[in-house]
């Protein structure tokens, strides 16, 4: 059984898990099937905003998808969840993403 058949399954067993979901958005990405990343990463920051990684990686998935707005937009709120949480790597992972594509 491939990883998204395992992931597959035990997502059926705890489906509102944000680290399934997270993890199958990843697999996703890497076939190319960024329609379903988007729609679980989205679900993932939406039900469990603390779960800071995903901005990342949606924010990356939306850059990847030319929505270079958006993907600004992400990367500002997981910024904002990584601060409460006291989360200073996170944090800097994002800023330095958003830098990267934030016009001058």
């Amino acid at each position: 059984m491939d990883r998204i058949q395992k992931l597959l399954e035990f997502l059926k067993q705890s489906e509102g898990d944000s680290f399934l979901q997270h993890a199958l958005a990843l697999e996703y990405v890497k076939i190319g099937k960024d329609t379903e990343a988007l729609h679980l990463f989205n679900n993932v920051i939406q039900n469990d905003p603390g779960y800071v990684g995903s901005y990342y990686q949606l924010g990356k998935l939306l850059e990847k998808m030319g929505q270079i707005e958006k993907a600004l937009e992400i990367y500002n709120a997981g910024m904002d969840e990584a601060k409460k949480a006291g989360d200073k790597h996170s944090y800097n992972e994002l800023m330095g993403a958003k830098d990267e594509i934030e016009p001058i």
